[in-house]
């Protein structure tokens, strides 16, 4: 067993609270981000991989991080897109048959700060009665005046557009070209999980830039479209809310995940918020209100639309309800194959009953179909 220099370290609230502990592998540095907290006491890997986390340190309140090593294969993207990491405990070694390569060497490739030994449970708690907030993570533990000026300097994540970031800088294709059905998806931050699940569902699909305008995306002749998942605030984003009020417009079949379900609230009048301290875990319970059972999802967002302006939208009927605050957590048109939701129906980590949201989408391609055809 190998001796690792562990330097101390300190993890500063932009209210000034403290916390402390060591840096992972001995790394020095500094790094800033909204701080948040996940619940989920498996899948890191695939939680510091997805888009929708860039710019925020990750508390881990699961109490050991590491254990199961890295898979080139359980990731949700290129690279890690957290800003840093805050964990408890920190396992330099693994024991996973399935492992090829420690957390430590991927956060080491990944040039990611990690601060381990750090009171989560009180740091969590914290949170959650204070909200999410800036912070900085650093080895820098004798400047504080120093990390307080640095830290006044960065931008709050209300109003803050992120999908530029993590998004494509030019078109790719995913799946087989012959499949049945083509899907045009906006990428805010995709996971490759959803392309997963698309693809196994017969779907080719063409993935665009943020910035791609709605012309482009019609050109690809797709049998539906596909609003991703992404990072910061979905108001911003003026030319995803156009390209989604151009496929309302043309009585497309639309999709939306986590931020393309907020865009396509924005693009029918409903305003968006920013959550206190956010919803991120793979066990939030949501009630289906079209069905009436209940459903264990994955989740990962900071932002919510307004369930009274929702409730009052006379094309729009409210699909689901996060069980916990009572959150809108899906929405769909009434007259349109157009419909979204806030949490992961692709999981990855998570459970996956809510995975049939993909098989309703290509039902509605399939009844669309079936109307241009007569």
């Amino acid at each position: 067993m190998k001796y690792v220099a562990r330097k101390p370290a300190l993890i500063l609230l932009a209210d000034g609270t403290i916390f402390h502990g060591k840096s992972v592998g001995g790394k020095e540095g500094t790094s800033f981000g909204e701080v948040c907290f996940n619940t989920g006491m498996t899948g890191y890997q695939e939680i510091f991989t997805d888009p929708s986390y860039y710019g925020q340190l990750m508390v881990t309140t699961n109490a050991h991080i590491g254990n199961y090593g890295t898979n080139k294969e359980e990731v949700e993207s290129e690279g890690i897109k957290i800003a840093g990491l805050i964990c408890r405990n920190f396992s330099y070694h693994y024991s996973r048959e399935a492992a090829d390569d420690s957390l430590e060497n991927f956060l080491a490739e990944n040039n990611l700060l990690a601060i381990s030994d750090v009171d989560t449970r009180a740091l969590v708690s914290y949170i959650r009665d204070h909200g999410a907030m800036n912070a900085v993570i650093s080895t820098r533990v004798d400047d504080i005046d120093g990390l307080k000026k640095e830290l006044g300097e960065i931008p709050d994540m209300n109003g803050l557009e992120l999908a530029s970031k993590v998004s494509t800088k030019e078109p790719y294709y995913f799946g087989d070209e012959n499949a049945s059905f083509k899907i045009a998806a906006l990428d805010l931050g995709i996971k490759k999980n959803i392309l997963r699940n698309l693809a196994k569902r017969d779907c080719y699909i063409k993935v665009f830039p943020f910035n791609a305008s709605f012309e482009e995306l019609q050109a690809f002749e797709p049998d539906g479209y596909f609003l991703s998942n992404g990072p910061g605030d979905p108001e911003p984003l003026s030319n995803a809310i156009d390209i989604a009020k151009k496929i309302i417009e043309i009585g497309a079949p639309l999709f939306g995940i986590c931020l393309g379900h907020q865009v396509l609230a924005l693009a029918n009048g409903i305003s968006t918020y920013k959550m206190h301290h956010g919803h991120r875990g793979i066990n939030h319970p949501i009630m289906n209100l079209l069905t009436e059972k209940g459903e264990i999802t994955s989740q990962n967002h900071g932002f919510a639309i307004n369930r009274e302006e929702a409730e009052a939208h006379p094309e729009i009927e409210i699909t689901h309800l996060h069980l916990n605050d009572k959150t809108a957590a899906g929405i769909r048109m009434k007259d349109k194959p157009v419909f979204s939701v806030q949490y992961h129906p692709e999981a990855s980590p998570g459970p996956h009953d809510a995975s049939y949201l993909f098989d309703d989408f290509l039902s509605n391609i399939k009844k669309s179909r079936a109307v241009i055809a007569h």
